[in-house]
């Protein structure tokens, strides 16, 4: 069946997907599923383990989590459509699902910039006022920021979303992605979309700008503090605390920084399809496994839900749990 069959008074779009004509679509097939998986896995387990361990009880953790969440439903909006395309001749998307795919694509990644610069707060918190830390990251205040995060992100999303759909598209329905991303649809318009492009794309560096000046103002301050620091154990301790967060924002940034910064003489679809697939499909499968592999704290917590499943009548009195962040906020 050709992609052309289309009917021309269709309001469906047809994904022409990462690589227009594959040669091998059962590799990439394999390879995008093996990613899927993982990545799923991934971070279903860590939010299980930090629900599972009560040392895992803390702020940082709690954030963390909520990262995982983001970063679970953040993949399952677009692999599977391009999982399901790999598989078939058609291709389509409606208009509804692209309508989705769009403001679910804006929900969860401006929820990430939020998230990921109130996690860079709480570092801030932790390393330059730790006597302070259970009053400034209460379980209240952490419920404000992840409320906050996700309100953001969707805020982005009831913005764009509706106009981006309101475009008469009478051209062709061919989209030059695997995914609805807003720049690909937009070439579909019939009319000039040159003005609400420049303006979304002052609305992407302004959304930027607070969650980078809060992660900048923070590790300023958290490297003056580690300078200041005369103990090479204490600096040893802060780094480490703070070393998985810098590389899982220098990741997901870089990726932000190409796709909503840059001018638009930067950008190719082809250029543009990577950088998606770079940030929609492997940053959500790195994001676990760098907190997991570089945290000493989850890698012990994970040894020890082992421990329990595998010597599930073994206990000790060292393995007796401290006062979960969640008692400690009730005075138990």
């Amino acid at each position: 069946m050709e992609m052309e069959a289309a009917p021309l008074n269709s309001t469906d779009f047809i994904l022409l997907g990462l690589i227009i004509h594959p040669t091998l679509p059962g590799l990439i097939f394999s390879v995008v599923f093996s990613i899927f998986v993982v990545a799923v896995t991934a971070n279903v387990a860590m939010v299980l383990l930090i629900r599972m361990d009560p040392r895992l009880h803390t702020p940082m953790y709690f954030l963390l989590s909520q990262l995982s969440i983001m970063d679970t439903v953040y993949i399952c909006v677009t692999v599977p459509k391009m999982l399901q395309d790999l598989l078939s001749e058609g291709r389509t998307i409606s208009f509804l699902g692209c309508a989705l795919q769009i403001f679910l694509y804006l929900t969860l990644i401006g929820g990430e910039f939020f998230l990921l610069g109130l996690m860079a707060y709480d570092r801030y918190v932790a390393v330059c006022s730790p006597l302070r830390y259970p009053v400034l990251m209460s379980r209240r205040v952490c419920l404000c920021m992840v409320l906050g995060s996700w309100l953001g992100g969707s805020l982005d999303g009831f913005m764009l979303t509706p106009v981006t759909m309101s475009f008469p598209y009478c051209a062709s329905r061919e989209i030059n992605h695997f995914f609805c991303e807003i720049p690909a649809v937009l070439r579909l318009s019939c009319i000039d979309t040159s003005l609400y492009e420049t303006l979304m794309y002052m609305c992407c560096v302004l959304m930027l700008l607070v969650p980078i000046s809060i992660i900048t103002v923070s590790y300023t301050r958290i490297l003056v503090t580690v300078h200041r620091m005369t103990s090479a154990d204490g600096r040893r301790k802060a780094w480490t605390t703070c070393s998985s967060h810098v590389l899982v924002v220098s990741i997901f940034y870089g990726a932000a920084f190409y796709t909503n910064v840059l001018p638009h003489s930067y950008h190719t679809p082809e250029k543009d399809k990577v950088v998606s697939a770079f940030y929609t499909i492997l940053t959500p499968m790195l994001n676990p496994l760098i907190y997991s592999l570089r945290n000493r704290d989850v890698a012990a917590a994970l040894r020890r839900v082992l421990g329990r499943c595998t010597y599930p009548q073994r206990v000790t009195a060292g393995d007796a749990p401290r006062r979960s962040w969640r008692q400690q906020q009730l005075g138990q």
